[in-house]
């Protein structure tokens, strides 16, 4: 089992907020590095600011929040964000979510501070499931995943590729609240 530390010395100074045009070189950059380094993002692309600029501005032209964790000087050290899961109506109240933290930001409980602010984002919204979609072999993910309280409702074996290997994908969610569809 994989333990999701704490670096209290790193976190204790950093703080929470909704992403602005100002982040967009600090999200490039950890984007682009899961993209290069990772099987979290199943693309070889890199993008460019332009790209994560338009990226952002959509989300929040659809009311959906980007969160990011920033040192006091203001450099984004890892952010979480959620979208529609499927855009036809019966869906309106389930979202899912990624959370990507800066490569020497790893390790210090930032993912599991940026997604429980992201919970509490979804659940103002009303929203009733988070789904997160997670390659089978990524056990810190999955870990924290547990951890937050996802329950695995599925494995798509071989559905995905990178680096010349087959991916399997994993869904994991979360129940935020217990209302009535409205």
């Amino acid at each position: 089992m994989i333990q999701i530390g704490f670096d209290l010395t790193a976190v204790a100074h950093m703080h929470i907020r909704h992403a602005t045009a100002s982040d967009i070189p600090g999200l490039l950059t950890i984007y682009n590095d899961a993209v290069a380094n990772t099987t979290a993002i199943w693309n070889s692309s890199l993008v460019d600011e332009a790209n994560r600029l338009e990226w952002l501005k959509v989300r929040q032209q659809q009311g959906y929040p980007v969160l990011v964790a920033v040192t006091p000087a203001e450099h984004v050290m890892g952010y979480a964000t959620f979208g529609e899961w499927r855009v036809i109506e019966g869906f309106k109240h389930t979202v899912e979510h990624s959370v990507y933290v800066h490569p020497q930001h790893r390790g210090q409980g930032l993912g599991r501070l940026l997604m429980q602010a992201l919970i509490a984002e979804a659940q103002q919204l009303n929203k009733h499931v988070m789904v997160a979609a997670i390659e089978a072999g990524n056990q810190a993910s999955i870990e924290l995943h547990k951890q937050l309280g996802f329950v695995q409702t599925g494995l798509m074996p071989e559905v995905g590729t990178k680096f010349g290997q087959w991916l399997d994908l994993a869904f994991w969610q979360l129940k935020l609240n217990s209302n009535p569809p409205v």
